[in-house]
This record gives structure tokens, sequence and C-alpha cells, in this order.
């Protein structure tokens, strides 16, 4: 007889409501990273640096523990220990034991944090949850207070007693035995550490940072008086600077028209004409290794200074033309900024994602380096050859793919607004939904090297129709003649020196109609041009559905949040909350479509490589594929009755952004 598996029975009781901790225990990889444990002694070393930015001491010492342990210890005020006034539990366990619990939530002006790395609220909180053992004593008030967690439980309560002659007047421990079941290695990388604390210790000129290894008795000092000179310096590792460093920094004064007192940046940029290029960048003094906005502000700024004093003293030859990666190629730099609300890729924050970021580094840098270079003018000519020389190898380089304006009898169609560029590895056609939205990209695109071709109405459903009669369609015959690539199947040998873009993008507007064009397009290129998706030249724009103006707060004033979709103005909103706005002070706009958007915001959302959103498609297995089957089920003509059977079968499973 065969056995049947009872079913599993479903009830209220089957929903699992995680509860404190429980979350990041469950599934570490969403709150830190799991390969070793630096990761959440970083989220101690960061608090002890914000103190440190703050004002609130100059040493911060990290110990290396025989017993595997690490302990990091700051003469910050040390964190409060009373009770909370609506939890009934002293704050100090609050801070440890809770997520999204913090002083760095408190935005308002004379908050604990107006600036600091860590703003997610999860942070030493993640490090007590994955740790096995966690200690902290707060020096504060002329007592000392110690609390002790296991596997992010307290087991010994808040202890206080009176300081003695030898304890220190304010200031926290945390040590803490992470756990090695939550990791990949229980080591933590030596190198990788000495990196961090140096990079702090940089940050915070006058600040010394030591570290102490209990195992071999060796420790290690940093101290930057220098700051971001010093530091550059020994990076670069003796090469000669072709101008002096330029070291500046600029910020937000009270009742600045666009940005929080505080916010802006400081940076030192060097120029040499070979050996190492070093880069390195920080928000709030936390790391970020993959760059971000505020790096594409600098190079902004930078270049248009540059350029700015080329053209003010004629210095450029004729037919070369000037890109920001010319000035950038042989620049180092250590980039410092202060964002008072900084939105991070994820919660390792590696890279910067806040697009005012952009605007906010670049209105400081601009200015500062084109009023440096105009005093110090046989420097800035100096610069001026190292750029041009750049740029002039750039072009060379790139002559061998120069795009076709015409070939034969194939005229470019009238309605293609082209790009400037030569470089097909730069350049960008842009599909787009209409004529008004095509009005608004032409403004508001970077004409150097985006192009639009705007098209009317709905593109043919080309699943079966034939290759020679693509053309009989105006719109695929002016997509196939702006590329400069004719329909194809997957195993042809294609001249791929036609090609005119490197990057195809669908702009469509973000609802229904906008995905039928997206999927209408994509079917066209995944029959008929394959390996355009297949070199991966085709992506997907995705303009934001909603537009969130949130008053002035504090020291930040008043702002335009873009949301996606309606899962991310969720997001949105909660933040918002938990920042401390009243609820119904912000105002919501949802954008009908793209026709919508001026220029400005287009460019901002959509169009600006620095802060926009581009999807890559692609390319599963071709043939007699389950991908191929799916596309001839859904937009095959006779598909009807199975695509009804599929839609009621999986109709529920299907997200759709509208």
């Amino acid at each position: 007889m065969a056995l049947t598996k009872k079913p599993a029975d479903y009830s209220e009781a089957s929903i699992k409501v995680l509860k404190g901790l429980e979350p990041v225990q469950q599934r570490p990889g969403m709150y830190t990273r799991t390969e070793n444990p630096l990761h959440i002694i970083q989220e101690v070393i960061d608090n002890a640096a914000d103190e440190a930015l703050g004002g609130y001491g100059k040493q911060i010492n990290v110990t290396l523990h025989t017993d595997g342990s690490v302990s990091v210890e700051d003469e910050g005020r040390g964190i409060p220990v009373g009770i909370h006034p609506e939890e009934g539990v002293p704050v100090v366990e609050i801070v440890f034991t809770r997520l999204h619990a913090g002083g760095k939530f408190d935005k308002q002006a004379g908050g604990a944090y107006a600036f600091s790395g860590g703003l997610h609220g999860v942070g030493v909180s993640v490090t007590n949850a994955l740790s096995h053992k966690l200690e902290v004593t707060v020096w504060r008030d002329n007592q000392v207070h110690q609390l002790v967690f296991s596997n992010g439980a307290v087991t010994h309560p808040v202890s206080s007693a009176p300081a003695g002659r030898s304890d220190k007047k304010h200031g926290t421990r945390v040590r803490a035995w992470a756990n090695a079941k939550y990791f990949d290695s229980p080591t933590i990388p030596l190198a990788e550490l000495q990196r961090c604390l140096r990079a702090k210790a940089v940050l915070l000129p006058g600040v010394t940072v030591t570290l102490l290894i209990e195992k071999t008795g060796e420790q290690q000092s940093w101290c930057y008086a220098d700051g971001l000179r010093g530091y550059l310096e020994e990076s670069l590792q003796g090469s000669e600077a072709l101008i002096p460093f330029f070291e500046e920094s600029g910020f937000a004064v009270a009742g600045h028209d666009s940005f929080a007192e505080g916010e802006g940046a400081s940076w030192i940029v060097g120029w040499t004409e070979e050996g190492p290029i070093a880069r390195e960048s920080y928000v709030n003094l936390i790391p970020t290794p993959a760059g971000g906005t505020h790096e594409a502000g600098l190079r902004e700024g930078l270049f248009g200074a540059v350029k700015s004093f080329i053209e003010l003293h004629s210095l450029q030859p004729k037919g070369v033309k000037l890109l920001p990666e010319d000035v950038f190629a042989r620049a180092s730099f250590v980039l410092s900024a202060k964002v008072l609300d900084p939105q991070f890729q994820g919660q390792t924050k590696e890279r910067l994602n806040s697009r005012d970021a952009v605007r906010l580094v670049a209105s400081f840098a601009k200015p500062a380096l084109e009023l440096w270079l105009n005093q110090h003018v046989e420097q800035g000519k100096k610069l001026a050859e190292l750029v041009i020389k750049q740029a002039q190898a750039r072009q060379r380089s790139t002559q061998k793919v120069e795009k076709k304006k015409s070939s034969g009898v194939a005229v470019l169609p009238g309605k293609l607004t082209d790009c400037e560029s030569d470089d097909i590895t730069r350049n960008e056609l842009f599909l787009v939904e209409g004529d008004s939205a095509g009005g608004s990209a032409k403004m508001g695109r970077d004409k150097e090297f985006q192009a639009i071709l705007p098209l009317r109405g709905k593109v043919l459903n080309a699943w079966e129709t034939e290759r020679d009669r693509l053309f009989a369609n105006n719109e695929i015959h002016d997509i196939a003649v702006a590329l400069g690539i004719d329909p194809h199947s997957v195993g042809d040998t294609l001249d791929w020196s036609n090609l005119r873009y490197g990057k195809l993008c669908i702009l469509s507007d973000a609802d229904v109609d906008g995905s039928h064009i997206q999927v209408l397009l994509l079917t066209l290129f995944y029959k008929h041009f394959p390996q355009l998706i297949e070199r991966g030249h085709v992506y997907v724009a995705r303009p934001p559905l909603f537009r969130v103006d949130v008053p002035g707060q504090g020291k930040k004033p008043p702002r335009k949040v873009y949301a996606l979709d309606e899962g991310e103005l969720k997001h949105i909103e909660d933040k918002l909350r938990k920042d401390g706005l009243r609820e119904g002070s912000w105002s919501i706009s949802r954008f009908k479509g793209l026709g919508e958007m001026n220029a400005e915001q287009l460019w901002e959302t959509t169009l600006n490589p620095d802060t926009r959103r581009l999807l890559p498609v692609s390319l599963g297995e071709l043939g007699e594929s389950n991908t191929t089957q799916l596309f001839t089920m859904l937009m095959g003509k006779g598909e009807a009755s199975a695509r009804r059977s599929w839609l009621e079968e999986k109709g529920n499973l299907v997200e759709v952004d509208i």
C-alpha cells in the first residue's frame, strides 16, 4: 500500500513571530558579513569612533585576547545606564538587545549623534546576538557599571559600584566572544582589522588608535596629526605628485538652501604620472570600498573645475573632448563625507546610495579647485596637460570602434536624438515610451553619451514574425538602424564594429502599459537580437513610481525622496516615522508616467549613471529551453488557452510594480 504524507497543519499556531534578536540569529547574513566576525567587531569600533568624532576622547584601544575574544575601549561619554522612560529597563540593555534602537536615530538639532556611521540601529545588537558572551563596562558619573550577556540575553543585569582611583572618569569597554557557529571562520583577519583601525585614525586627526595582540604582546598605534594628507602620502609609497596635493573641505552652514548644517566633505587629491593609485572614501567614518555617490560628486566637481580652467585659458586642442575619467585617471584621493542621513547599500555599508551626495560633494569641490587652479596658474597648466594627454590617449584607443553616422543606404531615423561621443563603450541608447517622455529625456540627458529614440505606441509582438518581415514595422526598423545591428540568430557571425551603442536601455512608465512595452521589446531582442542580450548590452531602466516631499526637520532642510514601488514607499514612510516626523507631515505624489517628470527629475532618478537604477538583462539557455517554451506560451498567437491556464495557476505568484 502506498504511503501518503499527512498534510502539515496550517493554523494560527503556525505563524512564528521572531522576537528580540532571533531574526539576527536565524538569518545572520541579512545583518552582517558571515565570512568571519570582523564586521560585528567593526560595529563596536564604529561606535567608539563616533564618540571621538563628536569630540569625546582621544584614545581608542582594541585588544585581541588570547581566549579569542576582542575588546574595544573608548574615552567617550559612556552609554547611559539609567532606566529608559518608556521601556522601563536600563538604556544600556536596550542598546544591546533591541534592533532599531539607539542614540543615532535622534536627528534633531543637538542630537547625541548628528553625524554617525551606524544608522540602521542594528549595529551592536547584532554583535551581541552573534556572540556567545558579551561584557559591557561603562564608566560614567563617577561610577563603574557592568553588564553581561550570553547569546544575546542578559545573564548579569547592570551592577554599579563607585569608581576607584585607578578607574577612568568616562568611557565604554565592550568585550565580545564571537559565536563560531555563525561564521565560516572564527578568526578575524588581522590585516583587515589593521586597515580598519588605521583608517579610523586617519579620519580622526589627533586621535590615537591602538591594537594590542595579547598572544604575542605586539602593540601597534596609529595617530595622524596631518589627517588625510599623511595617509595619502603614505599610501602613494613615495610616488612624486605632479602638483602639490589639493586638500580642502566644505561644509554647509546653518540655513543652507539645500543641505543640513554640517553636511559636506573633506578631501585630499593628488595626481601622479606613474606609480600606484590610492583611492579611499568614507561616510561618517564608515569605509565605503565600493565607492558610491559621494565619490561621484568628487569626480563631477573636479572635472567641472579642470574643464572650466582649460576653457578659461584656451588650453584645449582642437578635436579633443574631455571626460570626467580623463581628470580622474591618474588621481589618488582620500574622501571623507559627512551626510546627515546616509542611505547605504545593505547593512554592510560598502557603497553610499544617497542621491543628494553627488550634488553635496560636487558643490563644494568644484569652486574650491577652481579657485586653487586660478591662484596657481602654472600648476594648473601642468594638470591640464596631463588631463589632455589622457583624453588624447583615450580617443586614440576608441578610434578602432568609432561609431558610424551612416553606412550605405541606412540613414539614421529622423526621430533619433543622437549623442556626440564616438566611444561605444560609454554610449547609451534609451528607447523611450512616448513623445512627451522623449522630450523630457532629450532635455535631461547628457548629450555627450546618451541618445534618445522615442517609440510611438506599442511595438509589434515579434515572437512569430519572420525575420524578413520585421522591417515592415517602422519602430523595429528604426531600432535596428539606430543600433547598427541587423536581426540575427544565436550562432550567426556579426560585424560588431557597426554597433553604435554599448548600452541599450528600455525606458518605459512604471505601470502596466509600461511593463507591456518592456515585454514586447524584450521579446524582440530575445527572438531576433539574442546576441545583444548575450553580450550584456540590454538593460531596463527603473524609474520611480512615487515622490515623497519631506518637510524640514531639525538640521535637515526639506527634501525629495523617490520610491521605486509601493514596498519601497512603505519603507521610506516607516523610516520617516522612526526619525520623528509627524504622521501626514510629508506628501506623496504618484507619477502617472515619465512625461510628468521634468528634465531634472528624470536625470536624477533615471538617466544619471551615478544615481539611477538600471537592471541588466541576462540570457539563459536558448533552443528548446524552458525560457523559449515560456515565451512561446506567453507570446504565441495560438496559445490563448495555455496562457489562461498558466495565469490561473501562477498568477498569484507574480509581483507587479504598478
